[in-house]
């Protein structure tokens, strides 16, 4: 297996199977499989190649003496025209919140009282609408004004697309008696993607 742009990766682990000698001098990854299933390669994308975020959060949060506004809106950026599925939003709120009432235009959501955690399941994002969520909080009263805004976590895939720009070029396969189905599937899920507000 090769690829199109292999400059692009950054501190590779290989899986046993792979003949690492052929990766430092061809840059192609030759190995023979493993029953099961097995991850072939961890890598990182070097820092000198800029990759564009694909979703955007835009967070409006206020507290006051005894209440608050939550105003959350979330949408895509630079998706290639692919979708974002599997959206999931969560919030770590201060300790002075004691439960929330709100409403989303999609999806579904909770907060833990004892945690102070909002859970926000968008599911797909629908270009058309863009996905909301909207309402207030309810905060102890006397208790001191929150000093800073929640951090606010995101987790998304998108099917079929790397957004990290590595493309495979070749895959050939040796030794099989049948005509196996070659194929690449890309997929892009968020790792640790925070916003902070």
């Amino acid at each position: 297996m090769s690829f199109m742009n292999h400059r692009l990766l950054d501190d590779v682990s290989f899986h046993p199977c792979v003949r690492y000698k052929r990766w430092e001098s061809e840059r192609i990854i030759s190995f023979v499989p493993p029953d099961g299933n097995f991850k072939l390669v961890s890598y990182h994308i070097s820092s000198q190649s800029m990759v564009a975020i694909p979703i955007y959060v835009r967070p409006q949060i206020s507290f006051r003496d005894g209440g608050g506004r939550f105003d959350l809106t979330v949408g895509p950026k630079q998706t290639m025209g692919k979708t974002i599925d599997s959206v999931v939003i969560t919030a770590e709120l201060p300790k002075v919140v004691l439960n929330m009432n709100l409403t989303p235009t999609q999806g579904n959501y909770s907060f833990d009282p004892v945690n102070k955690t909002l859970t926000w399941e968008v599911g797909k994002i629908n270009t058309q609408k863009l996905p909301s969520i909207k309402g207030g909080m309810s905060l102890q009263s006397g208790a001191p004004m929150p000093e800073a805004n929640p951090t606010i976590n995101v987790q998304f895939t998108i099917q079929q697309l790397a957004i990290s720009g590595i493309k495979v070029n070749r895959l050939d396969m040796y030794g099989e008696k049948y005509k196996p189905f070659k194929g690449v599937k890309y997929v892009t899920k968020a790792g640790k993607f925070q916003v902070r507000t």
